[in-house]
């Protein structure tokens, strides 16, 4: 089965048809950067430009780096606020002309990873934290999702753990790896004390450099990367637009 699988992020949205059996895209895919501002109808506009390009007509599914209920944004922390309260399902088919189906980006990988990448075949209380613009993060019990987390916003220190620990934090301050690999020990370990997981699995792109700083991360839990790095998000939508057919 064939579906289009399309991940809005804070930098770029893309996408790409997704064989929903292997988890292989069936096409290059296509980037194209986030309009600023990245209002509604300007990402509503680049969703459907891409849904053009693949000449799509059949079903969609669209990561949305927020909560996300039944299709309805309620929050927006790194996006324009004015998505708070849009109903994002209704706004995207209007610009694609296809039925689509949103959600939390962090979900959507963390259910391409749970199906074809680091998390297949664990059970127990796994969490995927994404690390990026902002921290993404999808909690799996026995395989079931836990959805809408949004962990990244716990508070360290007096800060949204992302606004500590996230890979843009990292680049914008030009933290050593050792130095990034503490914060994001120190969020790690706070999110060990509260839920007790049994593996976390780091995604996002910086994940296909974990071998730069996973030496600097020091908590009991097992901690592996993403094994779909920065598609996790285009494959997950894809998997969970199924739910459309």
């Amino acid at each position: 089965m064939e579906i289009l699988g399309i991940d809005i992020g804070g930098s770029g949205i893309k996408g790409a048809p997704v064989d929903t059996v292997s988890g292989q895209f069936m096409a290059e895919r296509l980037r194209i950067a986030t309009p600023i501002p990245s209002a509604p109808d300007a990402v509503a506009e680049v969703v459907g430009e891409i849904a053009r390009h693949f000449a799509w007509k059949g079903p969609i599914g669209c990561t949305f780096p927020a909560v996300v209920k039944q299709g309805i944004v309620y929050t927006a922390a790194n996006v324009d606020r004015s998505w708070i309260g849009t109903d994002g399902n209704r706004l995207l088919q209007r610009a694609t002309h296809c039925p689509v189906m949103l959600l939390n980006d962090a979900d959507a990988a963390g259910m391409a990873e749970m199906q074809f990448g680091a998390g297949r075949g664990h059970n127990g209380v796994v969490f995927i934290l994404t690390l990026g613009t902002g921290i993404g993060s999808a909690v799996f019990v026995n395989g079931a999702l836990m959805p809408n987390t949004e962990l990244g916003h716990i508070i360290v220190r007096g800060k949204d753990a992302e606004h500590r620990a996230s890979d843009r934090v990292r680049r914008e301050k030009e933290l050593t790896w050792e130095k990034w690999g503490l914060r994001v020990t120190e969020l790690l370990t706070y999110l060990e004390a509260l839920f007790s997981p049994d593996l976390f699995i780091i995604g996002g792109g910086v994940s296909a450099k974990h071998e730069k700083f996973f030496p600097h991360l020091h908590v009991q839990t097992q901690i592996v990367p993403a094994h779909l790095f920065n598609d996790a998000g285009i494959i997950g939508a894809a998997l969970a637009a199924r739910a459309l057919i």
